[in-house]
């Protein structure tokens, strides 16, 4: 089964199709907030009845401001739990992370120069460039090359202390 490709001119215009109807669900929902929000409102509050005196509608301003007053109570209320509830979800969440610890990787050996070296501890601003494996081999040849003079230079030591000797005792 092959699948065609589908021309742009079509999906274009299915996107506009798909847009439209996206389009109509979002005013229908903004409709359908509107009616729930009438309803409730029709549900628990009462009109008001606006026809008496004056002390009766004092009377109902105080059972209003009252109300409101309860209410802000209960926001303030459930506010602070809600705080208290994330403190608690991030508390927990570090607990969780120390528990679990940081599992690092494994460490893989790494050949690496010592130039390469000294460049990633001091930075790559500061460039030091030394051949550590030739300095090692010239100190192995000096250390080879130091006991061959040194025995020469022993025998000279008794042939020239041989010779003072002989200085003194012809004097």
């Amino acid at each position: 089964m092959s699948e065609k490709k589908m021309t742009s001119s079509r999906r274009h215009h299915l996107k506009s199709v798909m847009l439209q109807i996206a389009a109509n669900w979002i005013q229908q929902e903004k409709k359908d907030i509107v009616a729930a929000k009438e309803a409730h409102m029709a549900e628990h509050c009462v009109a008001p009845s606006l026809s008496g005196d004056q002390a009766t509608l004092m009377d109902v301003c105080k059972k209003l401001h009252a109300f409101i007053d309860k209410v802000d109570e209960e926001r303030y209320d459930l506010a602070s739990k809600v705080s208290k509830t994330d403190k608690e979800i991030e508390d927990l969440k570090i607990k969780v992370v120390d528990l679990a610890g940081v599992k690092k990787p494994a460490l893989r050996k790494v050949r690496m120069s010592a130039d390469a070296m000294l460049k990633a501890l001091l930075g790559s601003k500061h460039t030091v460039n030394m051949d550590l494996r030739a300095n090692l081999k010239q100190v192995k040849k000096e250390v080879k090359e130091e006991p061959a003079e040194a025995v020469g230079d022993w025998r000279k030591n008794i042939e020239d202390k041989a010779d003072r000797k002989k200085m003194f005792e012809s004097s």
